[in-house]
């Protein structure tokens, strides 16, 4: 009874986000009372495995007792407060670990409240550091089939049609230059030559190039070979171009290393984090750079060189403590390596799907798996048959389009592990 009424009383008010409300008409929707471990739960006791972690941010799993436990602490002591001009000990703590953590020469934290914010503070840092050094360089590069997030910068990057034809009018100047067609070293080195061809005639326009290291997340989870992103920090060293790694969905672990980048060796000149970094409780982000690009904006009063971007809830003390006790749980529970296990468990239970006369082919880094149907078209709407038919079944799977995927918080168990792939063979045999 409590499951209908929220129903009726959220479709005389919400709009939901990435929806065709019109789909509820048929669709239901699910109301969640709370959730742990792995599990969300309705009010008529149904339990669903949230395999694709709420949108890729819960890495420990729903209502998890340490991060509980530390955000009620510092609720106790500062809420939040304004971060110009003033500071606290949990985003300076949170920086030190977060500069330790990541690639050598990201030596400075500059923070947000989401991913496409921190994407659209990267893009202006670089179009400003080149204008500092009296460079003009207003053209962005990034991959065919990205996705970097949807407010007007971070759309205007992106290459997934669906969000972006609507838009076009809006944005800002951006050209792709293909991604790798698959995860061979072959394809790798092919997009990297299409990446310098463009560099040649026209480095003295772009400011840099950004890119989801490893996998395109939106862009229906394609992935592709570290060694892509060797050649294009290369290309880029030569040619003045800053390289702009957006971390927001691969970084803290989803790639089998702590970023995505570790996996290459490289480092970028700016990355982009938001998602897993508060471990799914609050919203926050962080964009870190080099001292070098810091320098760039550091002098005396020029109201023009200064970066007079910011957000009201920069650097939430609250948020920033959940993203501390995200660490200590990395640090403490040795999570990358325990990871490995489950990694291994995925990638046999993903070959099962190969041989189905639907699937088009699978595809695995670290902890997201992916497998690609073919023979559908949009109007099919296979993934929301999946979905139904996941959720029936106890298990939250979300495809995109004809992909399906799965990218479950870490504390996945064995017994959870294989529930999750049982039912998502059962409904792909179906359709």
């Amino acid at each position: 009874m409590k499951n209908e009424q929220l129903k009726n009383r959220d479709l005389k008010v919400l709009w939901h986000p990435c929806t065709q409300m019109k789909d509820h008409e048929v669709l239901p929707l699910t109301p969640i009372k709370k959730a742990y471990g792995v599990y969300l739960e309705d009010f008529e006791g149904n339990k669903y495995i949230d395999a694709v972690s709420s949108w890729w941010v819960n890495l420990f799993g729903h209502t998890n007792q340490y991060i509980n436990d530390k955000i009620k602490e510092q609720l106790n002591t500062l809420e939040h407060v304004i971060l110009a001009g003033f500071t606290h000990e949990q985003v300076v703590k949170l920086s030190e670990r977060l500069i330790k953590l990541s690639p050598k020469r990201l030596e400075k934290c500059f923070y947000a409240d989401n991913g496409s914010s921190a994407v659209e503070v990267a893009l202006k840092m670089s179009y400003h550091a080149n204008l500092n050094d009296g460079k003009n360089k207003p053209l962005f590069v990034s991959l065919t089939n990205s996705y970097h997030g949807e407010t007007i910068g971070a759309l205007s990057v992106g290459d997934v049609e669906l969000y972006k034809d609507t838009y076009r009018p809006l944005l800002i100047q951006s050209v792709q230059t293909p991604v790798p067609q698959d995860m061979s070293i072959e394809a790798a080195q092919i997009a990297a030559k299409k990446f310098e061809e463009l560099c040649k005639q026209r480095a003295d326009e772009i400011s840099a190039i950004i890119l989801e290291p490893l996998i395109q997340g939106a862009g229906y989870m394609h992935m592709y070979h570290p060694e892509f992103l060797v050649l294009v920090r290369s290309i880029c060293d030569r040619y003045d171009i800053h390289l702009i790694a957006d971390e927001v969905m691969v970084g803290f672990g989803r790639t089998g290393e702590m970023f995505g980048c570790d996996v290459a060796g490289i480092s970028p000149d700016f990355m982009v984090l938001s998602k897993g970094l508060t471990g799914g409780y609050l919203p926050l982000s962080v964009v870190l750079t080099s001292d070098e690009i810091y320098m760039k904006f550091y002098c005396d009063y020029n109201e023009y060189k200064a970066f007079l971007h910011s957000h009201s809830y920069t650097g939430n003390a609250l948020a920033c403590a959940a993203a501390n006790a995200t660490l200590d749980i990395f640090e403490n529970d040795n999570i990358i390596e325990k990871n490995r296990l489950l990694v291994q468990q995925m990638a046999q239970r993903l070959q099962e799907f190969e041989p189905l006369e639907n699937v088009a082919s699978i595809r695995q880094t670290g902890m997201v798996c992916a497998i690609e149907l073919k023979g559908y078209t949009p109007q099919e709407r296979i993934g929301l048959k999946v979905y139904e038919y996941g959720l029936k079944n106890g298990v939250l799977l979300r495809p995109l389009g004809h992909v399906v995927y799965f990218m479950p918080p870490y504390i996945l168990n064995e017994q959870e592990c294989d529930k999750m792939f049982d039912v998502a063979y059962e409904a792909i045999q179906r359709l």
